[in-house]
């Protein structure tokens, strides 16, 4: 079972990873285990596979990230970098992101001893890029080379993407 703490209590976007990720981690599982490891592909492949744009859509979206446990901390450290990307951004779009866009990592060990991270996003910003690669170039143009490199080699399985549509607010 994932456990993730929502400060101030059980908020609506709390309950709603609680239950997804619970739900959603038995079809993640082997759909991550059917992913090739990020490191079989060069760098240009990888970057050339990547989609140009990802938005979402719907109200809210959550990331599954499955990490290799030797590469939290490069992991962590573009997170970081996307952090201070985010925020030294001159487009609003941008901060607005910021402001609704949370990681979350695991206590318990993700598929084949990965370890997961998951990014919510509540309220999605409608149209606007989620695209690490894309934010990182933005803001570090000379660095987002090897940033993108560290950020991908620290897959152990890929990522999933769930794009989530409010049925009802609880608290309402």
């Amino acid at each position: 079972m994932v456990r993730i703490a929502v400060p101030g209590g059980a908020s609506r976007l709390g309950w709603m990873v609680l239950g997804l990720v619970a739900g959603a981690l038995s079809a993640t599982i082997m759909h991550a285990q059917q992913q090739p490891p990020a490191q079989q592909q060069p760098p240009a492949q990888q970057a050339q596979a990547a989609p140009t744009t990802r938005t979402f859509p719907n109200d809210a979206a959550m990331v599954l990230n499955f990490i290799k446990p030797d590469k939290t901390a490069d992991f962590e450290a573009v997170i970081a970098k996307l952090h201070d990307a985010l925020q030294k951004s001159d487009k609003p779009e941008r901060r607005q992101q910021a402001a609704s866009w949370k990681v979350f990592r695991a206590n318990e060990p993700g598929a084949n001893g990965s370890v997961l991270y998951v990014f919510t996003i509540d309220p999605a910003v409608k149209g606007a890029d989620y695209t690490v690669s894309t934010i990182l170039a933005e803001a570090f143009p000379t660095e987002v080379q090897a940033l993108y490199k560290s950020f991908a080699e620290a897959y152990a399985g890929g990522q999933n993407y769930v794009n989530l549509k409010l049925v009802r607010a609880l608290g309402d």
